[in-house]
């Protein structure tokens, strides 16, 4: 099969979707079929192929997010090689400008279009809205949303029963949807896959001692990753737990404001803020820690915590709908409703190494259902469904096309 993934980010770019995309692809490619992937420029504003890699990315302005760039919907260059592909399947990771090139592509090729949802986008209406108008803002993200994973994608998937009945029981969405967990190269967070010297530099680094016990958080370092909430929990902690530390692995808009706020707390040696870390070096930063922490209700699925288990370090998640088909309370980690509830799973792992050890074994055991391949596998058959019940379902992208077309010929002959 010839697949073409579309994505607003991709490598260098570093994020939990990214990560995904990037396995995905190794995992399509490892099962024999041919992956492509058409993305925007990070680097520059000029048109790039990679050859080898099958990576086309296209110019685009940057957008203020982060490291987004917003492309043009319709870049003729682009058409004219992806043709050369001939595509059986093109994949839209999401719903922004190179999301609707994929729709408007797949509405003149006449290509079954497979979407996955992947963000919660009325949590982060804040970005957009500074505060102002997040009412009516979240009902335009919700009219956008329904349109794009309803009305023109052939079959749409999501990673969690959580994001399922947004879809179903909010949005009223009419349509097929998978519930494919998003997998991951569990097999880089093994430790017997590991250097053991390389995570004893990281220690040394970072000044932890043998009797440390080390909690560690991965992720953007924003406002709606709750970080605050874990910052205060730990500092409650620390008169009964001396030796806890936190590592905070990860970059965003809010770094400097919590910074300010650990060294307002005096807590400077106790909660480590480390900036964001190189993909590769990732495992090696789980393996510094003893628990991982996260209080984020945000999350479609929360790759890091299947990172965090991988590297048999216990997880203790907020209740969340997110975690609670990965967490599983007292089996493989902790799960809490409160900042009371988090101290005491803390606490009680500080405490009892036994119980931590047990937990952390389990951990690595549940979380082969999220490997690579059971992934690919799962996403090939949604594939294999939206060819075999092939429907042009992008009506309104069609005068769309005809436009750009009329345009290009007009253009042509001129």
């Amino acid at each position: 099969m010839r697949i073409g993934i579309f994505t607003e980010t991709y490598t260098p770019y570093i994020s939990g979707l990214v990560t995904s995309e990037v396995m995905l692809k190794k995992a399509l490619e490892k099962l024999g079929h041919t992956v492509y992937v058409v993305t925007a420029n990070l680097e520059s504003f000029h048109y790039d192929y990679d050859e080898e890699e099958h990576i086309l990315r296209i110019p685009g302005i940057p957008t203020g997010i982060y490291d987004s760039r917003l492309t043009g919907l319709y870049p003729i260059k682009a058409v004219n090689m992806i043709k050369t592909w001939k595509l059986d399947i093109i994949h839209s990771q999401t719903e922004f400008a190179v999301g609707t090139f994929a729709r408007l592509l797949a509405y003149q090729l006449d290509i079954p279009l497979v979407h996955t949802y992947h963000t919660m986008y009325e949590d982060y209406v804040h970005y957009v809205t500074k505060g102002y108008f997040d009412k009516s803002s979240k009902k335009i993200v919700e009219y956008l949303t329904k349109f794009y994973c309803d009305r023109t994608a052939s079959e749409l998937i999501v990673p969690t029963k959580k994001t399922y009945d947004l879809f179903k029981e909010k949005y009223k969405v009419d349509k097929n949807i998978h519930i494919i967990p998003t997998g991951i190269e569990l097999e880089r967070f093994y430790i017997e896959n590991l250097d053991l010297e390389q995570i004893k530099k990281l220690k040394r680094k970072y000044h932890l001692k043998k009797d440390d016990f080390v909690a560690i958080f991965v992720g953007r370092i924003a406002q709606e990753k709750n970080i605050v909430y874990l910052i205060d929990v730990v500092k409650e902690c620390l008169p009964q737990c001396p030796n806890l530390k936190m590592l905070i692995v990860g970059d965003g808009p809010d770094a400097e404001e919590y910074k300010e706020l650990i060294k307002s707390y005096r807590l400077e040696d106790k909660i480590l803020m480390v900036g964001k870390a190189k993909w590769e070096d990732m495992p090696y930063y789980y393996h510094l820690a003893d628990i991982f922490l996260t209080a984020s209700v945000t999350e479609t699925q929360g790759l890091t915590v299947i990172e965090a288990m991988a590297s048999e370090v216990t997880p203790i998640c907020i209740e969340d709908e997110s975690f609670q088909n990965t967490v599983i309370d007292d089996l493989n980690g902790k799960l809490f409703k409160t900042k009371k509830g988090c101290r005491k799973a803390i606490e009680e792992l500080y405490n009892n190494h036994e119980l931590n050890q047990k937990l952390s074994k389990q951990a690595r055991i549940n979380v082969d259902r999220y490997s690579s391949k059971y992934f690919a596998e799962s996403v090939l058959q949604v594939y294999q469904y939206a060819l075999d019940h092939k429907e042009n379902r992008l009506g309104v992208f069609g005068k769309i096309v005809e436009k750009f077309k009329g345009d290009k010929d007009e253009t042509d002959h001129k």
